[in-house]
């Protein structure tokens, strides 16, 4: 006897349907959710922008986080995001997008952006051009930004380090060297006058023989604040040995030098530093040497003004000695 095969019923077909299709609903928002917890979880801002239309199509969660602002805003205003850039790097923020258009990608942009209550953060930007369309209008830049300032601000900390004395905060030996060959190669090539200053502390070692070197290392942090006081903006000062500085006066002649080095000179006399109930009175024995036609190096400025130095310390300390 033959068995007959059941055939299910429409209803029986549209329930399973139906199951089925509420299953991928469910697979399709679970998905959904798993990409939105791992873009809200990244600590980078994702990016979409119609650019024909300066329209942003997607902004990541970390937007909020990182800018400071409004993703809805955004969405609704590409300007959200210009006036949220630094305004000196408006030009290039907004230029580099267009030369990522042309290349078809850029593989890292910096610019500065406000956040906030005038909070200055630095953004790294990476963009590239997607073969997508949006509505069919043209190209679409897709791009992640993050937040940079711990490294910058751990750059410029270590580029201080660098160049600087940690004591003195002043100049250290080799910046103030190689900044002051360039100052001199640009004098002598646009012929204009240069000079060289170079002094050290009076009876420096008597000092840290009698009060230590923590009151000899005051000594030296107020020289440097002295420097301060006295010099002109774009002067290059350093300091070069134990108690020896140096300054470089860029476009100044003989006359306006000797000016300046003697307003130098007391400044540093008038360092009040106190130790053990009486005034540590300070002086400096300084050489002043002026670019000439013969010098054709900075070393044959630097020697002039070192034994200008040491002929001030001859003649009796705290003077000004020219060579």
């Amino acid at each position: 006897m033959e068995e007959k095969t059941s055939v299910p019923s429409e209803l029986e077909e549209l329930t399973l349907a139906l199951i089925h299709s509420r299953a991928e609903v469910e697979r399709l928002r679970e998905r959904e959710q798993l990409i939105s917890g791992l873009l809200g979880s990244i600590n980078a801002v994702l990016w979409v922008l119609d650019w024909p239309n300066r329209k942003m199509i997607y902004v990541s969660p970390a937007y909020e986080r990182i800018f400071g602002r409004s993703a809805a805003l955004l969405l609704a205003d590409f300007n959200e995001w210009v006036n949220s850039i630094y305004p000196d790097d408006l030009e290039y923020a907004v230029g580099s997008l267009a030369e990522a258009l042309e290349k078809g990608a850029l593989e890292e942009r910096e610019y500065r952006i406000l956040r906030g209550e005038g909070e200055l953060r630095w953004i790294s930007d990476k963009c590239f051009v997607s073969h997508h369309t949006y509505n069919g209008t043209g190209p679409i830049l897709v791009g992640i930004a993050e937040d940079i300032t711990d490294k910058k601000q751990l750059e410029g900390e270590l580029q201080n380090l660098a160049i600087t004395d940690a004591l003195t905060q002043s100049y250290n030996r080799r910046y103030f060297f190689e900044c002051a060959r360039r100052e001199f190669d640009a004098a002598r090539q646009a012929g204009m006058p240069l000079a060289f200053l170079l002094f050290d502390v009076d009876d420096f070692k008597r000092i840290n023989d009698s009060h230590g070197h923590q009151v000899g290392d005051q000594v030296l942090q107020g020289i440097a604040r002295c420097s301060s006081a006295a010099l002109r903006r774009g002067d290059l000062f350093g300091r070069i040995g134990g108690e020896e500085f140096a300054v470089l006066l860029p476009h100044c002649d003989s006359a306006l030098a000797g000016q300046i080095a003697r307003r130098l000179q007391r400044e540093i006399q008038r360092l009040a530093l106190q130790v053990d109930g009486q005034q540590l009175r300070i002086t400096v024995s300084m050489g002043l040497a002026d670019l000439t036609p013969q010098d054709e190096s900075l070393d044959a400025l630097y020697s002039r003004a070192d034994a200008a130095m040491y002929q001030a310390k001859r003649q009796g300390k705290n003077r000004v000695v020219s060579g």
